[in-house]
């Protein structure tokens, strides 16, 4: 209420992480970039701006404005802040902007004029801009002491979001926590005493493409201040982590891990840096519980992967520095808040049990590669480090930051180098496949065919999670430079035939496993599986060794256990779907071809024309409830001449083996002989990996069906999180067209003007892209 005459609120904005556009970088400017550079829609609410009040949720852990490694260290560093902003759009601009910051701390919030310090852009000649002399004279004008101003160059006073865009001088406003003192010299000193508090950027320029600066049509004000840092100057602590803002998280922290209560200490005091990995797990947990809740999950790029790295960084932190047992960082989600949807602690739960095993496997990796080095190394092996990334998912800077611990470091240039070889390096263009003359030379060397059945090892835990038998094995042939080889070196991409194999080779319409195996007595040394192919009875792994390979080696095999889940859940969904399609549309439907993969599967089918919306609406029904049944699903093995005698099979144009896998939904496959049973389900011939049981595909949403060529339609699905996501997605277009549906209703007599203008609206609407899906 008291920001209502202070900072002249227009609109109050509080906008979700997902919705900014600016995510991971700090201030929302992106969000109003339009006004900025003169150029929102005139039809739009927000050209009518002019003075607007926000918080927001902020993410600052990549990109340009990255905290990430900040974090722990000091005691007022966050990935996750909300930030207090007062925007002017063409209106008040410098003068009234300091005006109302000065009294907002010294009269309302009543904080002493004396312990704040004021730093002001410096100018700069490389880029042609003067001192900001206009703002140095509003200070002092307000009676600010010339020793608590401070000039200060484009680093710190010169505020750009990005490569482009607007951007202008700054003015900040520090607080000294101690008091009593002058305090010039430790601004902009990273001194935990002497911290930042407010910026007010004034926005003069738009950084253009070839780095020139430009100024903009209008100029505004973007200010931003933490509310973190507020809070503790307001409440009297020196810390951030202080305040009743994390108090309550750091004891539910000690609480569940093994480590002496909360301290305060930093740098050298902080010994075994168990106050750093309090505050580094509190600081993430609340990141992830924000970012979860608003629908950004950890993932595989953008900003999904930061907060994969966050997650992971939190999960080492608590359970080898505090000691605490897995599933801690999840149970400290109610603590974050109060009300809490479920699959935030499931979300967590389930990445933090993916990278434990890994941590544990990386840890006992760096232990043994210390083990080896000499006692006046300070390197350590980039080979080692880069198989922790590329193998067990380990993030660059966790790595340095575990090898700091211990008094090393890696060459950051070669790891550089590392990353560009493998981007630039296509699996696809280069896979190892088994020529015919290698393959007559293993068959006439009776090297016997690879048992591949331990694929289909696994179960379900009582806690409903899937559990995948390990499985060792033996090296029977190296295939390299198309010939048969006893070894190769490491760096070579080749060919690895082993006696058994939990890896699922590409066939059947499904993707090949992924993974990786060591060799028994290097186990510090990870070697990749990047593809898995099925040559005359023997299955080969395509492996970039990272040290020598021999034939007769022993490995253990490591399966990516999310991926390989992720193609059994799209598997059971598409057999699922075939069936509901039959039902629709009756026996002549014959499938034509499919793709299973961990982000969608596509399915092919014989049908006259395009499908209508309610036929495709009628097909999801009837998927969701098989789902919603959580029928069992039963696979045996059956002689051929057997299994088609099974009333309804559906069956492709194929040669199958025998005995086939018969897979069947809901009705045992011995029921199904003889008609022991009237219910009519989804049986059919398949060589693919199956969950046990339909519930657990969670969700189905088609994303698109259309006709490939005449007779043939292809079906593009998705499952779980990502059919909830094009669910919502579909939501909020309904909910846009419906309202401009209301608005046409309610012209009487639109002139052809409003007509158009409304009929571009639709078209935006209907080819937009949806939601994650844009590929398709």
């Amino acid at each position: 209420e008291k920001l209502d005459w202070t900072l002249c609120i227009h609109t109050i904005h509080r906008p979700c992480i997902k919705c900014l556009h600016s995510f991971f970088g700090g201030a929302s400017t992106s969000l109003f970039k339009p006004i900025f550079l003169g150029a929102a829609d005139p039809r739009s609410e927000m050209a009518t701006y002019r003075r607007v009040v926000n918080s927001q949720k902020c993410v600052r852990a990549g990109g340009k404005h990255n905290d990430l490694e900040d974090v722990g260290r000091d005691v007022y560093h966050h990935t996750f802040f909300e930030m207090l902003g007062n925007w002017s759009f063409g209106d008040y601009f410098k003068e009234e902007a300091c005006i109302m910051a000065w009294r907002l701390l010294t009269e309302e919030y009543r904080i002493p004029p004396e312990r704040l310090y004021v730093s002001y852009f410096a100018g700069d000649a490389t880029s042609g801009l003067p001192a900001d002399e206009e703002t140095r004279h509003i200070w002092l004008s307000m009676g600010v002491p010339s020793d608590h101003l401070l000039p200060f160059g484009m680093k710190d006073n010169f505020w750009e979001m990005g490569e482009i865009g607007p951007c202008g001088p700054c003015t900040e406003i520090h607080y000294d926590h101690i008091g009593g003192r002058n305090a010039a010299s430790l601004v902009n000193a990273d001194s935990p005493d002497v911290v930042e508090i407010w910026n007010l950027v004034f926005m003069q320029y738009n950084r253009e493409a070839d780095h020139s600066l430009r100024s903009l049509p209008q100029f505004s004000v973007d200010t931003g201040m933490g509310l973190e840092r507020l809070v503790t100057v307001l409440q009297g602590q020196r810390s951030n982590y202080d305040t009743d803002l994390f108090t309550p998280l750091l004891s539910a922290i000690q609480q569940r891990s093994n480590c002496p209560e909360y301290r305060g200490r930093t740098g050298e005091a902080d010994v075994g840096k168990v106050d750093m990995a309090y505050r580094v797990v509190a600081d993430h947990v609340r990141t992830l519980s924000v970012c979860i809740a608003d629908g950004v999950y950890p993932g595989m790029s953008g900003a999904e992967l930061v907060l994969r790295r966050i997650l992971r960084r939190a999960v080492r932190f608590s359970t080898e520095v505090l000691q605490a047992p897995e599933g801690a960082l999840a149970s400290l989600v109610p603590t974050v808040a109060h009300i809490l949807v479920s699959w935030i602690m499931d979300i967590i739960n389930e990445n933090e049990a993916q990278f434990l095993s890994s941590l544990k496997q990386g840890r006992r990796v760096i232990d043994r590669t210390l083990q080896r080095l000499e006692s006046n190394d300070t390197l350590f092996p980039v080979p080692v480090a880069w198989s922790l990334h590329r193998n067990l998912g380990f993030p660059l800077d966790l790595i340095g930051l575990m090898l700091e611990e211990q008094g090393l470091s890696v060459d950051q240039r070669a790891l550089d180098v590392l990353a560009i070889e493998s981007q630039n390096t296509s699996v696809g263009d280069t896979l190892v496949h088994l020529d015919l003359h290698s393959l007559a030379q293993l068959q006439s060397g009776e090297v016997p065919h690879t048992d591949d059945s331990p694929k289909y090892h696994y179960s379900l835990a009582q806690d409903g999670k899937y559990v995948f038998q390990p499985c060792h094995a033996t090296v029977q042939a190296l295939y390299c430079g198309q010939t048969l080889v006893s070894e190769v070196a490491g760096g070579q991409r080749c060919g690895v035939v082993l006696d058994r194999t939990c890896f699922y080779a590409e066939q059947g319409g499904q993707s090949h496993d992924q993974g990786y195996f060591i060799r028994d007595g290097l186990p510090d040394v990870l070697y990749p599986v990047e593809a898995v192919q099925l040559a005359g009875g023997y299955v080969v792994h395509q492996v970039t060794a990272a040290e020598v390979l021999r034939k007769g080696d022993q490995v253990q095999l490591y399966l990516d256990e999310p991926q390989r889940l992720a193609c059994m859940v799209k598997h059971t969904a598409t057999h699922v779907l075939n069936f509901a399609l039959r039902q629709l549309l009756g026996s002549s439907v014959e499938q034509r071809g499919s793709h299973v993969a961990a982000d969608r599967l596509r399915f092919d089918f014989s049908v006259k024309g395009s499908l209508s919306i309610p036929q495709l609406q009628e097909i999801e029904r009837s998927i969701h409830n098989i789902i919603t049944e959580n029928n069992a699903v039963y696979i045996e093995e059956v002689p051929l001449a057997r299994a088609k005698d099974i009333p309804g099979l559906r069956t492709v144009d194929e040669v199958y083996p025998d005995p086939v896998r018969v897979v069947s939904v809901a009705v045992p496959v011995a029921d199904l002989y003889d008609s022991q049973t009237d219910r009519w389900t989804s049986v059919e011939l398949c060589c693919g990996t199956h969950l046990l049981t339909t519930g657990e595909i969670g969700d189905l949403v088609i994303i698109s069906e259309r006709q490939m060529v005449k007779g043939i339609s292809r079906i593009v699905a998705v499952t779980g999180d990502d059919a909830r996501e094009a669910r919502e997605a579909g939501q909020v277009l309904t909910q846009e067209v419906e309202s401009l549906s209301a608005r046409l209703a309610t012209v009487a007599s639109p002139s052809l003007a409003d007509a158009n203008r409304l009929a571009k609206e639709v078209d935006n609407i209907e080819n937009a892209p949806k939601g994650n899906f844009r590929q398709y």
